[in-house]
């Protein structure tokens, strides 16, 4: 199983999409091996149908540029923070031994995001714990691994960014991706399914905006924005102060 840099964990697929995508891509076009694990099938969703998500989730994962796309299958609706759904997680961290983790927002409007950040931010200290024992796909005992890093994403509910990464060169691979869910979003024309909060194309329109404000704050065209999960922020020098030339 290949070791990846960055590991971005969703409560549902799409939410990465939403809320990465962009910085993901980017990511991914710099070299780093870069995977989303998603933690539900988003079965209790209004539109659309496991079968039909994961498919999207697949599409979107090969325009991003991926090189993972998982599904744990846990229960929508129910990410209870329970050794039995941290396990699944804890495996996944030790199989792909990150070295940054993107997870959800410390709270959202869905009830889903912020019990996912719970339960994620357990999992992924409990994942450095020798005494915590799982068991990899071919059945042999996994060694602990904590990721250096964890960063959480911004979802519906804004907060104020400890940083913005610049999206500019990628915000139409991550419209694209998010396209790929069309059961989900920008849908014109929502049929016997229920049109719902997201699927109105106002939504989307307000994508574009949130990541036009978001490269305001950090001095792009378009951005998405970050926290840094346990201050300070670390450095050993001044590469990625060096690498930018924000204009604010």
């Amino acid at each position: 199983m290949m070791k990846l840099d960055v590991l971005a964990f969703a409560a549902h697929p799409d939410d990465t999409e939403l809320s990465c995508a962009g910085t993901l891509a980017a990511l991914a076009e710099q070299g780093l091996a870069v995977g989303v694990v998603d933690l539900t099938r988003g079965e209790m969703g209004s539109r659309g149908n496991p079968k039909l998500r994961l498919k999207e989730a697949q599409q979107a994962a090969e325009v991003i540029g991926l090189s993972v796309r998982d599904n744990l299958g846990l229960p929508d609706t129910e990410l209870a923070n329970s050794r039995e759904n941290q396990l699944p997680i804890i495996q996944s961290i030790r199989t792909y031994r990150p070295h940054i983790c993107i997870i959800t927002a410390p709270e959202d409007r869905h009830p889903d995001h912020g019990h996912a950040t719970k339960l994620l931010t357990d999992a992924i200290f409990y994942s450095g714990l020798v005494k915590i024992e799982t068991q990899g796909d071919n059945r042999h005992p996994q060694n602990p691994h904590r990721p250096a890093h964890v960063l959480h994403y911004m979802q519906d509910t804004p907060f104020e960014p400890d940083f913005i990464f610049d999206i500019t060169d990628t915000i139409s691979i991550k419209e694209k991706a998010i396209q790929a869910f069309s059961s989900q979003f920008n849908v014109a024309d929502p049929g016997e399914e229920p049109e719902t909060y997201i699927s109105d194309p106002s939504f989307f329109e307000a994508l574009r905006a949130r990541a036009k404000q978001m490269g305001h704050l950090g001095g792009f065209e378009y951005g998405e924005g970050f926290l840094y999960q346990k201050k300070p922020f670390p450095a050993k020098d001044f590469s990625f102060l060096m690498a930018t030339t924000p204009k604010r």
